[in-house]
């Protein structure tokens, strides 16, 4: 089915609201993780090791949320104007971006894979040891809750990228 202007339009918003929306999940949970952290260094205790994890990641989610955040806006807005002006332009420029965006969502779920394996490892391996187990805990935390969140960008995504290839006239 081909989709008009107009059409594409509504996807280009409903697309870009949900990633701005996920950015906002993105950096309440980093925020958290840095609270938790927070808390875990001055308590110490057994799971003082699952700071390193969490706040690492954290990071990741306050830099990557915060930046899609604040360039979404100004985005969405050019696209929408490249879409008014030249939609054949638009769908090969936009396409070849969400190609690589898409390339990207491989690598990060295999990242994702590969420390939620390292933590559960760890977790398994090494229960008696403290840090080594709670390491293992928040990896696991973190590297599962990424790679959901990156699953349901991801599917976005492909919806996005399917809609680019039906948009008429492009």
């Amino acid at each position: 089915m081909t989709l008009s202007t107009r059409e594409m339009h509504a996807l280009l918003i409903g697309y870009f609201a949900a990633e701005k929306q996920e950015s906002l999940l993105f950096v309440a949970v980093g925020v958290a993780a840095l609270v938790v952290s927070a808390f875990l260094l001055r308590g110490g205790g057994p799971y003082r090791g699952m700071v390193l994890p969490l706040a690492a990641v954290a990071l990741i989610q306050l830099g990557v949320g915060g930046g899609v955040w604040l360039r979404t806006d100004r985005q969405v807005a050019d696209l929408s104007a490249r879409l008014d002006r030249e939609p054949a332009a638009y769908r090969v420029a936009e396409t070849a971006r969400m190609e690589k965006v898409m390339s990207g969502f491989r690598l990060y779920k295999a990242v994702e894979i590969a420390l939620l394996a390292a933590g559960i490892g760890l977790a398994l391996l090494f229960p008696s040891r403290d840090v080594l187990y709670s390491v293992g805990i928040g990896l696991v935390a973190q590297a599962a809750l990424m790679l959901v969140l990156d699953l349901f960008a991801e599917r976005r995504a492909r919806e996005y990228l399917d809609a680019l290839a039906r948009l008429a006239g492009g």
